[in-house]
């Protein structure tokens, strides 16, 4: 642009008041000035403004924190005979909604459990420690409404007391105020894993029966 046009140019902010000039010597320096520019945000942006960056605030706490829910049961079967019936595709879908796992878990490697036809839940197996101990990232299909949040994660451990164990699930990285149908079906999976280990046979919950009607959707 030539000496000319930035003249120009000045001379048109200096009249709409956004620049203020000052004469130096021989020189005329020329600075912004920010008071019509904070007078024109606060009539014309922040009212209009302020609602949304609240939701967006609002927004921003909702997603970044993150809940854990606890769930534990004892029963009265080794560690090794509770492993089994968390990694065992057979097993498994006696007890959870007749959902078919696969592939067999390793760690670092994607799994998916399928029902009706179609992938219910995927993910990938962060930690496999027999039998003790199994990580893994959670990815709900079932419903929209479930397929809309981030991954969660769910970690099962089994802890030897006496001739018992204690199998704890911790389902945490679910975001506050998620849609309770990604975690609250524990309870009702962990009691029909109970009564399948004890006493091998079925608990008529839909946990269970669906297994055993041949329906495996949940």
């Amino acid at each position: 642009m030539s000496r000319f046009g930035v003249a120009k140019h000045l001379r048109v902010l200096e009249a709409a008041g956004l620049v203020v000039a000052r004469k130096h010597g021989r020189e005329r320096l020329h600075f912004l000035n920010t008071l019509p520019i904070a007078q024109i945000y606060d009539r014309w942006v922040s009212r209009f403004a302020a609602p949304w960056a609240e939701a967006l605030v609002h927004l921003k706490s909702e997603l970044e924190t993150t809940v854990q829910k606890v769930f534990e049961i004892y029963i009265k079967a080794s560690p090794e005979r509770i492993w089994f019936a968390l990694t065992d595709p057979d097993e498994r879908a006696k007890y959870q909604f007749g959902l078919l796992f696969s592939p067999e878990f390793r760690a670092g490697e994607p799994y998916t459990a399928a029902g009706g036809g179609r992938t219910i839940v995927s993910g990938e197996t962060l930690e496999y420690d027999p039998p003790k101990r199994l990580v893994q990232s959670y990815n709900a299909h079932w419903t929209p409404g479930v397929a809309a949040y981030a991954p969660s994660k769910v970690t099962l451990e089994i802890e030897p007391i006496g001739d018992s164990c204690r199998l704890t699930v911790v389902h945490d990285m679910l975001p506050e105020g998620a849609n309770p149908e990604l975690y609250g079906g524990w309870p009702m999976i962990l009691s029909g894993l109970k009564t399948l280990v004890e006493t091998g046979e079925l608990l008529t919950t839909p946990g269970s029966i669906r297994w055993g009607h041949g329906e495996n959707a949940p």
